[in-house]
């Protein structure tokens, strides 16, 4: 996994300033929830019109109020230790940084005094005097949503100059951030300015709820820009490119959940359920590759397992299989009910060079069903998954195998394939100098169950822990014809595979686990 810039590698200050902004983005969300659901009845220019209602309501729910005001105040200390993480990283202005962690410190003070006062002293005037709570709220409201939300509109607009000097910005932002900041600056002032030119509180109501859903996309922006810098598009892997097969909406939505690092990295603590299918007719395609030419594919982390006089050659595999039912385990019978699409996955072999644990690494995955492919991707560390327009696997009376990869203008790989039932081969030239027989090249290419993946940026690296349990002598041998540019791009022009057919797997997927990398 590459760096954006070499003279600035990821550090820990990096990986907080990434944990801050999540934590905004998450937090204001809920906030906004809150806000929307349990404090605007209790609001001045909330959806109730008369005050003492609004007093009655605090009166009549007390922990509703102070629940709902619980997420602004995570959004102070979210606020807080993202200017301090902006200070600590070294990639950001250092004085604009400064000036953030400043301007933010003072929001705090007069925002939290007021919230704690309203959820204290309020709530117990609410209780017994309704003039009194009304009075003490004329003193308090134009704290936080005046005077703290001007400081905190000022510490962020230092965030729009530091994370646009450090390049960690697009076009969408600039277009966002004035619109943006121009709400957000109406809102904050109204209510410090003297009562004759004040705008109600329902003007300042709306004013605060538009300038807020336009601040969640744009940290959502910021943090995708943030978590890309460190975290570049690369040829293979997780990081490559999704380019879903047709246009249109849908497709273009597909392709920015696919390759959002943010939501990826929301998504990231899920834990993952294990997966069933009864898959048929897998179909293994292989390869020989120079070694040198394998290795520059292989993520930092993980070392390519080396074959041959020399560790000159490296083996290269696409196999292809058509899924029976696959869903989640713990469906059980139901999962009957489920599709069985085609699906497609590259690899290369490679072993963790501190624990010594050998697996394969999936250069890419392509599978004919949108929802699985984009859940495989987001959910999973270590399954690059792409859709492909149209797969088909047909096989013929005569054992003939006919397999078509069509990616349409998508990201998947492509392939045509006609094969047919042959004898077990004799191995010459650099199959013989890896294995003395093709039984022994099958010993080394077919019991493959543990995929690997590395994520330097984590310091680790994750095993997907499968159960396939395929004999060696259930393995087919095939010959025919392979055409594939993608595989072409990996292997050379004029290179010659090998091939054999499973005719049926049961597949399991049973763990994802994560060791220290090296």
């Amino acid at each position: 996994m590459g760096l954006a810039r070499e003279d600035s590698p990821y550090t820990t200050d990096d990986r907080n300033l990434e944990r801050a902004l999540l934590f905004n983005f998450v937090i204001h969300a809920v906030a906004m929830l809150g806000m929307a659901t349990l404090l605007l009845p209790t609001m001045p220019g909330g959806t109730q019109t008369n005050d003492l209602d609004r007093v009655a309501a605090i009166a009549a729910h007390p922990w509703l109020f102070r629940l709902g005001w619980f997420p602004w105040q995570l959004c102070a200390l979210a606020d807080l230790l993202l200017a301090i993480a902006m200070v600590r990283v070294r990639w950001l202005p250092r004085l604009p940084a400064i000036a953030v962690l400043v301007l933010t410190t003072a929001a705090v003070i007069p925002d939290q005094y007021a919230q704690a006062v309203w959820i204290t002293r309020g709530v117990e005037l609410a209780r017994t005097d309704s003039a009194a709570y009304l009075a003490l709220e004329r003193e308090i409201f134009p704290l936080t949503a005046g005077l703290g939300a001007l400081l905190y509109t000022c510490a962020a607009l230092g965030w729009t100059w530091c994370f646009a000097r450090a390049g960690t910005w697009s076009r969408t932002l600039t277009l966002l951030s004035i619109p943006l900041w121009a709400t957000m600056v109406v809102a904050v002032v109204g209510p410090l300015l003297p009562p004759a030119y004040r705008p109600s509180p329902a003007f300042v109501s709306a004013a605060n709820g538009l300038g807020f859903m336009q601040l969640q996309v744009w940290l959502g922006l910021v943090t995708e820009e943030v978590l890309k810098r460190a975290r570049p598009t690369e040829p293979y892997g997780r990081l490559a490119r999704w380019r879903y097969p047709h246009s249109g909406v849908v497709g273009r939505l597909f392709d920015v959940f696919a390759n959002s690092r943010l939501f990826g990295a929301l998504l990231e603590p899920l834990p993952e359920a294990a997966m069933r299918s009864d898959i048929t007719n897998v179909v293994y395609v292989n390869y020989l590759v120079p070694a040198e030419r394998a290795a520059e594919m292989v993520p930092h982390g993980l070392e390519l397992q080396r074959l041959g006089p020399d560790g000159k050659y490296a083996l290269f595999t696409f196999l292809t299989f058509q899924h029976g039912n696959f869903g989640f385990g713990f469906l059980g019978p139901l999962r009957k009910l489920l599709p069985s699409p085609v699906q497609t996955n590259w690899r290369i072999h490679v072993k963790d060079p501190k624990s010594g644990r050998e697996g394969i690494y999936f250069l890419t995955n392509s599978i004919t069903k949108a929802a699985p492919a984009l859940a495989a991707r987001l959910l999973t560390e270590g399954m690059p998954m792409h859709v492909l327009a149209r797969g088909a696997i047909a096989r013929q009376p005569d054992g003939e195998m006919r397999i078509e990869l069509d990616p349409g203008d998508g990201s998947a790989p492509d392939a045509i394939m006609k094969l047919r039932p042959a004898k077990a081969p004799e191995l010459t030239g650099a199959w013989r100098e890896c294995w003395p027989d093709y039984r022994a090249f099958l010993a080394y290419c077919v019991p493959q169950d543990r995929a690997m993946s590395s994520q330097p940026l984590r310091r680790r690296v994750s095993r997907q822990e499968i159960d396939l349990g395929i004999p060696i002598d259930a393995c087919e041998p095939l010959e025919g014809s392979v055409a594939s540019r993608a595989a072409e791009a990996i292997t050379g022009e004029h290179a010659e595979p090998l091939c054999f057919r499973v005719p049926t797997v049961s597949f399991e997927f049973s763990l994802e686990a994560h060791d220290p990398s090296a």
